[in-house]
């Protein structure tokens, strides 16, 4: 006799909350890094942005490709969770740091970008905190031995 199966409710990471706020980010830190190539900022905020936009770009496929659920020696909601707050105290150093002196109006507007990345950032570790906290189960759930089916 067969066992009914689990009907797993997954919802695509393209269509999550999660890949619109990542995406937001994305092209905030893009727009950002955009704006200080263009006014030939110091070469901190350059690297920093692109930094930042290597890791975002990381973090995005590899959720599409839902390796976080194939590769679960890593906790990846907790790394995402550091990810959010390094890069949170990096682009408001760099914002500020580019928005204090008297400097061109470009360079204001990548720090004024790079201060909506902050935003956006602190909004996506809310996003993951949030489903830490309130919904830990899912691929991250430790299995007991009761939990196994004898099939």
């Amino acid at each position: 006799m067969d066992s009914p199966q689990k009907v797993v409710d997954h919802q695509p990471f393209c269509l999550s909350l999660k890949c619109f706020v990542k995406t937001l980010r994305l092209v905030v830190t893009v727009a950002s890094m955009i704006f200080f190539i263009v006014a030939q900022a110091p070469e901190p905020y350059i690297v920093i942005t692109g930094f930042e936009v290597t890791i975002i770009l990381f973090l995005i496929a590899l959720y599409m490709c839902s390796l976080d659920k194939t590769m679960r020696s890593f906790f990846w909601p907790l790394l995402d969770v550091i990810n959010s707050v390094v890069t949170t105290l990096f682009m408001l150093i760099v914002s500020v740091s580019a928005l204090i002196p008297e400097t061109s109006t470009m360079i204001m507007v990548g720090g004024v970008f790079g201060f909506l990345t902050v935003i956006c950032t602190v909004a996506d570790c809310a996003l993951m905190c949030q489903k830490l906290r309130f919904r830990p189960h899912g691929p991250y759930q430790n299995r007991s031995a009761t939990d196994v089916d004898d099939s």
